[in-house]
């Protein structure tokens, strides 16, 4: 019975609950309008739900529209060669850059250009820089304007009546009668800011009061022109923390800082521009990579062209001699023989490929399109010389050089600044205070011949009613914890940013060493693949000159495809220490100049020559004043020849001159009797050489460069460069 009533109470509270709930939906619902059928949302299905896109009409880049259709392996039209140079690329890269690409981002998911664009460097940044506006990022300009006077006036009119209660109270209107008052104030101010960090300012004040009560004038005006002056002379006081900092007066507190100033400002600037520099010289580096890359693909589609001919060549005798009843060879041989033919006419399809891509690539870097009717292809030739370079000069050239340590030493240089800036504002805020002001008081504003006190400007201008001021104004945060705090965080700050120079100085040091190994390396990979390449071409000469019944058709077949492997090796090695060589250049901050490339600041305005022919002739024809500093501390110099030497073999140090005369040799040469030292003869090229006059193979003990013995005249070898000038042709199967 218990457990039924329970059952009773939850039922009848449930039914009071939802009598409750469609109580309240009834009272917030409308009953006034009724429409007939269902209600159509299709609206907000379709409109509410979708991705809006923003309303831009941009046009679209012309060689985005204009381009055809990407080159591939399917293709059977032998379009016309265009042969560049690697200085046309690199002019190429920098005229088309104004948002400056990178190799290593390309086909990447995180590439900037889409993820970050605001932090891609362009042409734009140091302009950007320059007319900045906001705290952190402001230009020169905008500190400039810190000292720019400042105008500001305003004109208000009122009236008001009141009732009044009696006429004690009321200015002798009596009890019960309404005190009508006119008013309106008239102010203007200019101010300056001076670069010693103190302001003055003109003011005028005047009020205008007419009234119903008794009085002197019914209506008259009073005020004053005042001249006030303001002067730091503990915290942010002086002409250095004002150049770094900017006015105190303007700062605010914690938000400011002390990075406004035209120092500060400058400075960053040159940050950016050293940003920019650094984008420009990774550009060439790419575009310099990607030209050997382009080269390196021709030459091996060349030489995998002659492999897949030679193969075929021996295949079709070999099936003519087993169909002809020949015994020197069985069909295992024959079909051994189309195995190797069809991985060459593989090879042949990768390497073609492998053009198409790489010239895509080269390309992007140029800023063309992707298919203008030509294809690309590689004009100058790699540095087969060997290149020996001196340690001491190379490490002191990057040292000097090297953009990365000049933006760090930017960075060191603001915040030292800062921290003497920071350091000021650890004294109490004192200011120097004075003024002098003429008062005027009259019926009218402006009138002449009257009666005096009847004319507010004649008061003023007679100057029988002044005042002035002068004295100290202080602030003081006990204890200025916020003050020292700052000057701690730019201590630390300061001694990492050392720390990290000194870092960045080692690391440049073990770049550069590395950049030593690669061209050692390189340069003796190149050497013995050189000896390869010839060893393997006198193989093949010897085994054609015996009887295939004698010498297996195997052992030729092989010889071939080495021969293909050697010739694929030797183009490698070179191109890679041609690469290695850019990469040098790169490691000792002499990229751009060894490619003639020269940044330089643009113009300024027509009327900053003006400004700075005016502020010229000032200095010029000023008088010093004793005791006093008549320049400010220099916080940049021009651009140093050596900045850090160091001492040569024979313990001396070395002059600028002799570094440079040095840095200008192409090839140093070592003084040393052992001819293993010495620097090795530039790789010659491949020369025919009659078949009556083939030299016999020596040792390879040491890399010597003959001429390799020329072949048969069916299987005539033009050399690396005749092949790179010859026209090109893409050879495709139907």
């Amino acid at each position: 019975m218990r457990m039924y009533r329970g059952w009773i109470r939850r039922k009848w509270g449930l039914a009071a609950a939802m009598l409750a709930g469609i109580g309240v939906g009834c009272a917030h619902s409308r009953t006034d309008v009724n429409y007939l059928g269902e209600p159509n949302v299709s609206y907000y299905k379709g409109h509410a739900t979708q991705i809006d896109y923003p309303a831009v009409d941009a046009p679209l880049a012309s060689e985005v529209v204009t381009t055809r259709p990407p080159l591939t392996v399917r293709d059977k039209a032998n379009l016309p060669i265009r042969e560049i140079a690697l200085g046309e690329a690199v002019q190429t890269a920098l005229s088309n850059s104004q948002i400056i690409r990178t190799a290593g981002t390309f086909l990447s998911t995180g590439n900037a250009l889409y993820t970050n664009p605001d932090r891609v460097s362009s042409i734009y940044d140091p302009a950007i820089q320059e007319s900045g506006v906001l705290f952190g990022g402001r230009g020169v300009e905008a500190a400039l304007s810190a000292f720019d006077a400042q105008l500001q006036s305003s004109m208000i009119w009122g009236r008001d009546e009141q009732a009044q209660n009696n006429s004690a109270l009321g200015g002798g209107i009596g009890g019960g009668s309404a005190l009508i008052q006119e008013t309106g104030v008239f102010s203007s101010s200019l101010s300056k800011t001076f670069a010693h960090g103190g302001s003055v300012s003109l003011n005028q004040n005047t009020t205008y009061r007419g009234t119903n009560s008794p009085s002197l004038f019914p209506s008259a005006y009073s005020g004053n022109m005042q001249l006030q002056y303001q002067l730091p002379l503990l915290a942010g006081a002086g002409t250095e923390f004002t150049r770094i900092a900017g006015p105190i007066g303007q700062s605010f507190g914690g938000i400011s800082g002390v990075s406004q100033g035209v120092l500060i400002a400058r400075i960053n600037n040159d940050i950016t521009l050293a940003d920019f520099e650094a984008s420009v010289r990774n550009l060439v580096w790419d575009v310099e990579n990607a030209y050997w890359d382009l080269y390196l693909a021709y030459q091996v589609f060349d030489v995998a062209t002659q492999a897949r001919d030679s193969t075929d060549s021996l295949r079709k005798y070999i099936d003519l001699r087993v169909t002809g009843g020949a015994r020197e060879f069985t069909r295992a041989d024959l079909h051994q023989a189309e195995d190797q033919f069809f991985a060459a006419e593989t090879s042949v399809n990768n390497a073609q490929s492998r053009i198409y891509d790489a010239e895509i690539r080269l390309r992007r870097l140029l800023g063309l399109s992707v298919n203008d009717g030509e294809i690309l292809r590689p004009q100058d030739s790699p540095v087969s010389a060997e290149l020996v370079a001196d340690w001491y000069s190379s490490l002191t050239e990057a040292l000097t050089h090297r953009v990365e340590l000049r933006r760090q030493k930017w960075n060191l240089k603001s915040l030292e600044l800062q921290l003497r800036a920071a350091e000021s504002l650890t004294r109490p805020r004192m200011d120097f205070i004075g003024g002098y002001q003429v008062n005027g008081f009259g019926d009218d504003l402006l009138n002449y011949n009257q009666p005096k006190l009847d004319n507010f400007y004649e008061t003023i201008a007679d100057g029988d009613y002044t005042g002035w001021n002068l004295g100290l104004q202080m602030s003081w945060s006990i204890g200025l914890r916020s003050a020292k705090a700052q000057v701690h965080n730019y201590e630390l700050r300061f001694a990492k940013a050392q720390k990290v120079l000194s870092e960045q100085e080692e690391e440049i040091s073990h770049e550069l060493a590395i950049s030593f190994q690669e061209l050692a390396k390189t340069y003796r990979a190149t050497e013995i693949s050189y000896n390869r390449m010839n060893a393997v071409e006198q193989e093949i000469y010897y085994r054609r000159l015996r009887n295939l019944e004698v010498d297996p058709a195997d052992l030729l077949l092989r010889a071939i495809i080495r021969k293909g492997e050697a010739q694929t090796a030797y183009h490698q090695n070179l191109v890679e220490y041609n690469k290695a060589i850019t990469t040098f250049q790169m490691r000792k901050g002499a990229l751009l100049r060894h490619n003639g490339i020269a940044l330089a600041e643009g113009g300024w305005d027509p009327w900053a020559y003006e400004d700075a022919n005016f502020n010229s002739n000032a200095r010029l024809h000023s008088k010093p004043k004793n005791r006093m500093i008549q320049e400010p501390e220099a916080f940049s110099g021009p651009a140093p020849f050596g900045g850090v030497y160091f001492s040569n073999q024979e313990g001396q140090l070395e002059t600028p001159d002799q570094i440079d005369e040095k840095m200008s040799e192409p090839t140093p040469v070592n003084d040393k009797s052992d001819p293993d030292e010495q620097p090795a003869k530039p790789l010659p090229e491949n020369e025919k050489v009659p078949a009556s006059k083939v030299p016999t193979p020596e040792p390879l003990k040491k890399p010597k460069y003959s001429p390799p013995p020329a072949p048969p005249a069916e299987e005539a070898k033009t050399s690396a460069l005749e092949v790179f000038k010859k026209p090109f042709v893409l050879k495709t199967e139907e």
